[in-house]
């Protein structure tokens, strides 16, 4: 936040103090906490308090991170506030701004910010830049980056995560630096490599990337958006030039195989439904917006709700499914998708071999039951929320589309949903659905076990 203190500064806005006290809180707030628990044990420090304070520190640090915008006056509404702060951590993209050209340069920045610092996860970042919680690191960490495996490229949690960051650091001025060599000024290139490499999508543009209309930043941003999308530890072995370990991965393959076959199925659909248009737009626009939902990223540069209910289908299946684990991106995961399609072609084969031992395999390496039991359980859960969601969003006003598509779009961060919401601005949803939606995001970003294993009596007996 210091450093959108500085670009208050530089701009001379009305942002500087807003943004100076809410600093001066977060000190004081940090000094309190440090306070409090200068003796505390950490050989008693387990899974359960790494998972509560990993869900404690998402609360707390979207409600720091919305007293600029709070207190600046910028967003009055205490519930939109936190909605757009838990938005912008939990980098899911959905706003409640109308005109977002009218924040001043700080608050713009801030804003990008908070979904930089969400996509490589607050607890990871803090484990990166502030390695002193000793051993409760691998709890906090395996609690903020839940997937289906891990692997552990460094014996060292806090190494894992200097790499991780090192990589998430070099990825974000690297294409800052490319889309400044194009039609954007340097804070637009800025804003918007913060938010791409996170797969977050704010914006500095009332229009978002359609203000420029440029097609090399549309190509530019589909290859960082993909880039986004992948396991952050293979972008880790490329760098280090382990080729076979990178790109043999499984999930890495399925994920572009998935993606290549939505935009060939959508240009020809578009194709189809706006036949004798430009063929070259037209491929953009497939290659975009797919590229842009299957990495939860939620830029937009057409209206997707104008191309039928077929592309719907399309959409809803990218906005389940999404990026690969370990990444940026919400969503499913690819290697979730993955071990449950392979399960279930087993199953089929069990029915001819009632007695066959057959084992899902991913390359070489034999999935263990009990990974393939908690991927079940978490897709039942998944969809479990998803009706609940929907069911909670329906009862406060929304028509079935909209309640499906926003319930989607929170849990697996996405930003733009269906019918009045595809745009990703929900200014107009009711009260009760922004809280509801911001818990959806924050399950959601933290892979749904974290969160919801709080809320059972278990967890808070001895």
């Amino acid at each position: 936040m210091l450093l959108a203190v500085a670009v208050a500064w530089r701009y001379g806005e009305t942002d500087r103090l807003p943004l100076l006290v809410s600093n001066g809180i977060m000190l004081g707030a940090g000094a309190l906490f440090l306070l409090a628990g200068r003796r505390a044990d950490e050989r008693m420090i387990g899974r359960r308090e790494g998972m509560l304070t990993v869900t404690l520190t998402w609360v707390l640090l979207s409600f720091f991170g919305m007293m600029p915008l709070f207190l600046g006056g910028y967003v009055p509404n205490f519930t939109d506030a936190y909605f757009e702060t838990m938005s912008g951590f939990t980098t899911t993209g959905s706003t409640i701004l109308t005109d977002v050209e009218s924040l001043p340069h700080g608050i713009l920045l801030w804003r990008s910010l908070t979904q930089w610092q969400g996509g490589i996860g607050i607890i990871v970042f803090t484990v990166a830049l502030m390695p002193a919680f000793g051993g409760m690191t691998s709890q906090m960490f395996d609690a903020e980056t839940s997937s289906i495996t891990h692997e552990h490229f460094l014996p060292r949690v806090a190494q894992i995560a200097k790499r991780l960051f090192g990589i998430y650091l070099g990825i974000t001025i690297l294409l800052t630096l490319l889309l400044l060599a194009g039609p954007m000024n340097f804070f637009d290139a800025l804003n918007h490599a913060l938010t791409t490499v996170s797969s977050g999508g704010y914006s500095t543009k009332n229009n978002g990337l359609n203000y420029w209309r440029s097609p090399s930043v549309e190509y530019l941003l589909c290859f960082f958006m993909c880039l986004s999308a992948t396991n952050i530890t293979l972008l880790y072995f490329l760098i280090k030039r382990q080729w076979k370990k990178a790109l043999g991965n499984t999930e890495l393959r399925w994920f572009y195989a998935i993606a290549g076959i939505a935009v060939a199925i959508t240009f020809a659909w578009l194709l189809f439904l706006h036949y004798g248009e430009n063929v070259e737009v037209l491929f953009r626009q497939s290659l975009f917006q797919v590229t842009s939902l299957i990495s939860t990223t939620g830029f937009l540069t057409a209206d997707y709700s104008k191309w039928g209910s077929f592309f719907t289908i399309i959409a809803l299946f990218l906005m389940t499914v999404c990026g690969c684990a370990g990444s940026a991106s919400g969503g499913m995961k690819i290697g979730r998708f993955l071990i449950l399609v392979k399960n279930m072609l087993n199953e089929f084969k069990k029915q001819m071999h009632p007695h066959a031992v057959i084992s899902i395999r991913l390359r070489e390496q034999v999935i263990p039951a009990h990974v393939v039991q908690r991927v079940q359980t978490f897709a039942f859960v998944y969809m479990v929320l998803i009706i609940l969601g929907c069911a909670v969003f329906l009862l406060d006003g929304l028509v079935f589309e909209e309640a499906l598509g926003t319930t989607i779009s929170a849990i697996s961060n996405i930003g733009p949903a269906l019918g009045n919401y595809a745009e990703g601005n929900f200014h107009a949803l009711p009260v009760l659905s922004k809280w509801v939606y911001s818990f959806l995001m924050m399950t959601g970003r933290l892979e749904i076990f974290t969160v919801l294993t709080l809320l059972l009596p278990g967890f808070w007996r001895q």
